[in-house]
């Protein structure tokens, strides 16, 4: 039986990872709405989700291993390397939850273990 790999997560988003939820943000919100959104994930609670729990709620498709950023994340977690929490806004009007910031971490989780818990922030 293989060893599971061990997934370890930094205690809290990295600083460049709000700057790219807002330009994500963006393109689904004006201006005023995607920086409030991302205010509001600055001062969020750390909570946890499954992976496959988060693409569910998405309807994200998996990114493939070929992928240069999902390959660059899970060498990242073969290295022992901490990943930064995910970045979440739930779209209660459409009933999806975006990924704001996260998307290739995501996906590379995934490909290890689909039940694996994630650190996340959502809003």
């Amino acid at each position: 039986m293989m060893k599971k790999i061990e997934i370890r997560w930094l205690s809290q988003p990295e600083e460049r990872d709000y700057p790219a939820a807002l330009s994500y943000l963006r393109l689904l919100y004006d201006e005023h709405v995607a920086a409030t959104r991302v205010n509001e994930l600055k001062r969020a609670p750390i909570v946890e989700f499954k992976a496959k729990d988060i693409f569910r709620a998405s309807g994200l498709s998996l990114l493939g291993i070929s992928n240069a950023h999902v390959k660059k994340d899970q060498q990242k977690i073969q290295s022992g390397q901490p990943l930064s929490p995910l970045l979440l806004i739930r779209d209660a009007a459409h009933g999806k939850t975006t990924v704001a910031d996260g998307y290739h971490r995501l996906c590379a989780v995934y490909s290890y273990d689909e039940d694996a818990i994630i650190p996340c922030k959502i809003v």
